[in-house]
């Protein structure tokens, strides 16, 4: 971007852009259609906050004893332990396995309105075995305590289930599709085969059961009587494998245990957050202030450009950018993101103090901000990517393992390694990552676009730091 290209109109431009972007990314916008809430861009209201904010529960659960899971069963017990949260109504969750040691870890906040949740009961009943079943039709009933309850005739068992599996078969018009395979044991097969030949061609499903919530039901076109059962639909390669790894779920050969268990209380949380919140606003003003009496007009450009760089990491965290999903906001995310609000400040004042030794220099006001923005970059560059590193390395390292990061640098450098339950850390990297972005494209490039706009309408070199001519 060169100073000729540069017109008088750039400033006010730049500057409603960023204003426009910054309330965009703060308030968010949705609509009211009827009764239902469409929300087209999210704002500070819709941002996901971690459980050391919001308080909640942080567990790692493991297999009993020194029984060695291996990653299908672990998987299978990971969909129980999902199922479950969602009976719990805990739709607000974290839940990732590790097969290398062994490990599935749950995060999971208070629930909203709850003042007498019971955490430590939640736990118990997560690690609790499930009751995998199969029944005729999709009949309930209501047991003591009012809840619904599965009530058609018992077929078979999780304990009846020797494995389940998915793959791809052709259909009816060649095309192919994803299916789930059963492979019953003995008895099993006796008793699905007598079911089966009962039902077959009825309107009658033979329903799926994790305890009393229904996971499929699917009707039967044929008697099975050699003990291997196909379960058609819909499936993508996703949901056919999580249907196999809930029905494997049934019958684990092994118990779960609670190798760890933290909670984080609510207001312990909110106070931290409503501390950091008002150093962060004194802070700023005082950078505010600093920077415009010390650098003037490049300092008041900079504060503009901390706007917009504050309001592109709040924007990152809420997934308002549509390339990439928004992420969890802990405490440590926070500080990461005043880590690179600091650097932002650092990169203006190299800048800030470049232009005045141009100034100082005898160059005329146009070179002196042309030349100071092009030697400040090397510098600014450098130690931003010496961030971006570090931040990788967080993310790969701290981040669940299905995340790109964790994916890339599992294979390469973490690979010896198992998933961390410090998923706080991946927030930290996230916002460190996101405002060093920022920082490129506000506290670099923009501000250079303010600056030269600026300096064609105010002219007088005291206001950039040099002597006037």
């Amino acid at each position: 971007m060169t100073v000729k290209k540069t017109g008088k109109s750039t400033f006010f431009i730049v500057v409603a852009l960023i204003a426009l972007f910054a309330v965009s990314a703060v308030t968010g916008f949705d609509y009211l259609y009827a009764d239902n809430k469409t929300t087209v861009i999210k704002g500070v209201d819709d941002i996901r906050l971690g459980i050391d904010i919001k308080g909640g529960v942080d567990v790692t659960f493991a297999p009993a004893g020194d029984y060695d899971a291996t990653d299908e069963q672990l998987d299978a017990a990971t969909e129980v332990i999902k199922t479950r949260l969602a009976s719990l109504g805990i739709n607000d969750n974290e839940l990732y396995s590790d097969g290398k040691s062994d490990r599935i870890i749950v995060r999971f906040p208070w629930q909203a309105g709850e003042s007498n949740f019971d955490p430590e009961a939640a736990v118990k009943e997560l690690g609790e075995m499930a009751e995998l079943t199969f029944r005729k039709g999709t009949d309930t009933t209501t047991d003591e305590d009012g809840n619904a309850v599965p009530s058609g005739e018992l077929v078979i068992s999780g304990s009846d289930i020797e494995s389940a599996g998915y793959t791809q078969q052709p259909d009816s018009t060649g095309n192919y599709e994803w299916v789930v395979t059963l492979k019953l044991n003995s008895e099993g097969k006796d008793k699905f085969a007598a079911a089966t030949l009962e039902l077959a061609g009825s309107s009658t499903p033979i329903s799926i059961w994790m305890d009393s919530t229904m996971i499929s039901a699917p009707t039967v076109s044929s008697a099975i009587s050699d003990g291997n059962a196909v379960i058609t639909g819909n499936f993508t390669s996703e949901s056919a494998k999580k249907l196999a790894d809930q029905i494997n779920s049934g019958a684990l050969p092994f118990k779960i245990e609670t190798k760890s268990f933290k909670t984080i209380s609510p207001t312990m949380g909110e106070g931290s957050l409503d501390a950091i919140l008002l150093a962060a606003y004194i802070a700023f003003a005082l950078i505010a202030v600093y920077m415009i009496v010390l650098y003037r007009i490049p300092g008041f450009v900079a504060v503009i450009a901390l706007i917009g760089q504050v309001a592109g990491s709040i924007a990152a965290v809420t997934g308002w950018f549509g390339f990439q999903p928004g992420s969890t906001l802990t405490i440590p995310g926070i500080a990461g993101i005043i880590l690179a609000v600091g650097m932002g400040v650092d990169a203006n004042i190299i800048t800030g103090e470049r232009i005045k030794e141009e100034l100082r220099s005898g160059k005329s006001l146009d070179s002196a901000i042309s030349v100071a923005y092009k030697r400040a970059f090397t510098a600014i560059l450098d130690g931003n990517i010496t961030n971006v590193i570090i931040a990788i390395i967080l993310m790969g390292a701290f981040g669940v393992p299905s995340s790109f990061f964790s994916k890339i640098l599992n294979r390469t450098i973490f690979f010896m390694f198992g998933a961390t339950a410090e998923g706080v850390v991946y927030s930290f990297g996230f916002t460190l990552l996101a405002g060093v972005i920022c920082n490129f494209i506000f506290g670099v490039f923009a501000s250079r676009l303010m600056v030269t706009s600026l300096s064609k309408l105010v002219t007088n070199r005291k206001l950039y730091g040099g002597d006037q001519k």
